[in-house]
């Protein structure tokens, strides 16, 4: 059954919200056996076999001329991966969520100032509501490092960017081929800093100078994980954000709050108490007050 168009930008939303919060308890259970850097490698590492295997039974017709902009998107995409995960494997999943969310903000700002995008008080109310109900629910942590405040702030930047720039080559390539932009950049960047670290034997870090390792037993179920529950996400993402205008379909992401605590009850955390609940609450309303505006507008009247 087809997704009306009037709402595919929320469905695929929705879809990738959850895809990417599964990826991030997968990178939670592997917290102390990998670094962000190796995580990063696996992570499109296995995406990129997929993707060649879609490339294989359909190929992709793309009309192309923006090179630039589907590195920049690749670029964009590969900081933002490394430094999520970065916060995922060294504070609470949802304090790292919370910064990962925050790209809505800057997606409304730069939309604004770049290209005069403005959807309406209305709507305006809704992505505020919906960030308010993210600090309730998650509640950041002052005491955290201020390295680890920079890594997130540094996910919420450059993923607005990085989405933006999706709505911008849709016109111009495949999904998948603006997809492959990403995952091919995020498997070569983490591939150039082994062979660095190899060559110039510098010490191994957890980010970037990566000493190489193979998964072991269980380790290769949780890296499967991560890399297919990613691509699953990166999919949708990547269709949300070509199908809609990118102010409208980030909103719906702070849905994601709501899997990501899911996710989190079931790896071990406690349910959440009355502050978060209304947080939940407010994300809610957030992607339901979205949700019939773009319904009402929409909709032929007369």
């Amino acid at each position: 059954m087809s997704i009306d168009n009037r709402f595919k930008g929320i469905v695929y939303m929705l879809l990738a919200a959850l895809g990417f919060s599964i990826m991030g308890g997968a990178a939670k259970i592997m917290k102390g056996s990998f670094g962000a850097g190796q995580l990063v490698f696996w992570r499109n590492a296995i995406g990129l076999l997929l993707l060649l295997v879609s490339f294989k039974i359909k190929p992709a017709v793309s009309r192309g001329g923006k090179p630039g902009l589907l590195i920049f998107r690749g670029l964009m995409g590969t900081l933002a991966l490394y430094a999520l995960l970065y916060c995922i494997l060294h504070i609470p999943l949802g304090t790292a969520m919370t910064y990962n969310l925050s790209s809505a903000l800057f997606i409304a700002i730069f939309s604004f100032l770049l290209f005069k995008e403005y959807h309406g008080r209305i709507v305006l109310f809704a992505v505020l509501l919906g960030f308010f109900g993210l600090l309730l629910v998650y509640k950041p942590s002052l005491e955290i490092p201020w390295y680890y405040h920079l890594a997130g702030l540094i996910t919420g930047i450059c993923s607005a960017l990085a989405y933006m720039s999706v709505n911008r080559l849709a016109p111009y390539y495949d999904r998948r081929i603006i997809m492959l932009a990403f995952i091919l950049c995020g498997s070569i960047v983490p591939v150039l800093f082994m062979i660095v670290q190899s060559v110039f034997h510098f010490s191994p870090d957890p980010v970037f100078m990566i000493g190489w390792q193979w998964p072991q037993g269980d380790e290769w179920l949780y890296i499967g994980w991560l890399g297919l529950s990613a691509y699953f996400g990166q999919y949708f993402v990547t269709m949300a954000y070509a199908s809609d205008k990118a102010g409208i379909v980030s909103a719906i992401n702070y849905v994601s709050i709501l899997f990501a605590v899911a996710i989190g009850v079931a790896l071990g955390d406690a349910w959440p108490d009355l502050i978060s609940a209304t947080g939940m609450f407010c994300i809610i309303a957030c992607g339901i007050i979205i949700s019939v505006v773009k319904w009402r507008s929409r909709t032929p009247t007369g």
